[in-house]
C-alpha cells in the first residue's frame, strides 16, 4: 500500500495486495485517513469487475456519511457495471475533479 497526500486528500494506490487485504489495510488505519478526502487508486490490477468494488462499499459508505469524499480509480472497470453507491473513475485526475465537485455540494448544503 503506497500512500501519498495532497492537501485535505490522501491517495492510496495498491500495489500487489488483493482488494481484501487493501480494505482490511485501509479499514484497520483508518483513524489516519478519516479526517482526509480518499482516493484509492486500483492501477495494479489487470481488470477491476463489480465485486471487486463492491468491497470498498462499507468503507464509502462510512466515509462519505462523515461529509469526505470516496473515489476509487481504475482505467480497468466497466464503469457502466459500477453501482451508484461508490465513485469511480477512469483517472486521478476526474477524482480530484469529483471531490472538487462534491466539496462544493457540501458548502451549499446538499
Amino acid at each position: 500500500m503506497i500512500i501519498d497526500r495532497d492537501g485535505k486528500t490522501t491517495i492510496i494506490a495498491q500495489e500487489k495486495a488483493s482488494v481484501k487485504t487493501l480494505v482490511n489495510n485501509i479499514e484497520n488505519g483508518y483513524h489516519k485517513y478519516k479526517n482526509y478526502h480518499l482516493v484509492v487508486r486500483l492501477s495494479s490490477l489487470e481488470k477491476v469487475t463489480l465485486l471487486d468494488v463492491i468491497e470498498f462499499l462499507r468503507l464509502s459508505n462510512t466515509h462519505r456519511a462523515a461529509k469526505k469524499s470516496f473515489v476509487v480509480v481504475s482505467d480497468k472497470a466497466d464503469l457502466d457495471e459500477m453501482p451508484d453507491e461508490i465513485v469511480v473513475v477512469p483517472t486521478l485526475q476526474e477524482a480530484f475533479d469529483i471531490i472538487e465537485m462534491e466539496d462544493i455540494e457540501r458548502e451549499l448544503g446538499f
